[in-house]
């Protein structure tokens, strides 16, 4: 084997790891100027789930899409694509005036930010073998809470020197850059010239000896584990975007602090979701090598995330604001720990044909929890409190897990015969 510095794949990694900084920095770009946003176009905390739900909506039409495109044309052509498609749309909201403004270019957006995790997945499962997989998709996962992390430090300050329009301008402009050049250097394993024989052999370790035929959709949707999947995604999904819509909301409106403030404590809980991704990577890794069989690997680390994740209810109940950061740190480390291996577990199961479809049918789940999820938390927050959100979002992680574990079976890779 090549050094590390020499070997593909971890630079190829490195480029999931940007982009997908970028993907949440767009994201984030509207939760960190809402504030202001909700002043200036008065709008109110439903009218504000709405906008985040058109989003969710975007993102349930353009999942599967967006994972078709992955498999069919494969990684290089549908990131790029997908990549400038919602930078585009980010780019948009600057000349947004009102809610429907909002909505149409948050929809739009989602379209294209789904492709996202399709494409990132299916690369993993192209140049990762199955004991790296969940920490890949742990380093490149983690990238969105380090995004989310970093945005407000880069919104803020142009917020304030430039307007709140200017700030949806720089980080399209950083996707479309990204663009280009997934474009002119990604290649596939098989089509890359740096790739040496021995990394293209380590890369195949575990893998069956011959790929098989391509699944049809119509069979990936008649399969146990697809819907196993499916459900704990739509359980787990919403937990996290809860998180980054409504936190600098939260922190704004009942912990009385301001923007400034939020920039400079709110990446900290972020920042621990990223290691929470990468840890959670790592440990399911770490265990497979030990001897444990992967479906023992991966409950385990999820099952230490789901737990993690009860404190969800301890963040409106202590009295505290320290104490409630550290919940809210312990809840996106646990999150972000099973994320990965739920992720990971699409690999595990479905050959490499399928792993973006499969990707986005989960997405199309999550999407559609995630669209009706913000709608709720803004009524329960308007005509409650934040309470009984928050009781919602430590229960679900551990649903998601219960599912998943009920029809996945041994989290190996399916045999599927397609008939010609």
């Amino acid at each position: 084997m090549p050094p590390v510095h020499r070997q593909v794949r971890w630079w190829i990694l490195g480029m999931l790891f940007c982009v997908t900084m970028i993907n949440f920095v767009d994201r984030q770009t509207l939760s960190v100027t809402a504030p202001k946003l909700r002043e200036i176009f008065s709008l109110s905390n439903t009218q504000y789930g709405i906008i985040v739900a058109a989003f969710q909506m975007g993102m349930v039409f353009g999942e599967f899409p967006m994972g078709w495109l992955m498999d069919r044309r494969g990684a290089r052509f549908g990131l790029t694509f997908a990549v400038m498609w919602w930078s585009i749309a980010n780019a948009l909201h600057a000349v947004a005036n009102s809610l429907l403004h909002f909505s149409f270019f948050r929809f739009w957006l989602g379209t294209g930010e789904c492709g996202n995790f399709s494409g990132g997945n299916k690369v993993v499962s192209q140049w990762f073998p199955v004991r790296e997989r969940a920490f890949a998709v742990g380093i490149f996962n983690s990238a969105s809470m380090i995004g989310s992390a970093v945005a407000p430090f880069l919104i803020v300050p142009i917020v304030h020197l430039y307007g709140w329009r200017t700030a949806f301008l720089v980080p399209s402009v950083l996707g479309m850059v990204w663009a280009a050049v997934w474009h002119f250097l990604y290649r596939s394993p098989d089509e890359h010239k740096k790739l040496t024989p021995a990394e293209a052999a380590y890369i195949r370790e575990g893998e069956p000896a011959a790929a098989g035929p391509i699944p049809t959709n119509g069979q990936l949707l008649g399969l146990g584990p697809t819907w196993g999947l499916m459900l704990c995604r739509l359980l787990v999904g919403p937990v996290v975007q809860f998180y980054i819509y409504w936190l600098p909301e939260y922190l704004y409106r009942q912990r009385g602090f301001s923007l400034t403030e939020i920039a400079f404590f709110a990446w900290i809980p972020l920042m621990f979701g990223g290691l929470g991704s990468i840890g959670g990577g790592w440990a399911s890794g770490f265990l497979i090598r030990r001897g444990y069989s992967v479906r023992a690997a991966r409950i385990m680390t999820m099952g230490f995330g789901a737990t993690l994740c009860f404190l969800s209810l301890a963040v409106v109940l202590v009295k505290t604001v320290p104490v409630a950061l550290i919940a809210i740190c312990c809840v996106l480390f646990g999150h972000t720990a099973l994320s990965a291996n739920m992720f990971a577990a699409i690999s595990d199961i479905f050959p490499s044909s399928a792993v973006a479809r499969v990707t986005g049918l989960t997405g199309i789940a999550s999407g559609l929890s995630g669209m009706l999820f913000p709608l709720l938390t803004g009524i329960l927050v308007d005509r409650i409190s934040y309470t009984p959100v928050f009781a919602m979002a430590s229960l679900m992680p551990a649903a998601g897990l219960l599912v998943l574990v009920v029809f996945a079976g041994k989290f190996k890779q399916i045999p599927l015969q397609v008939s010609s």
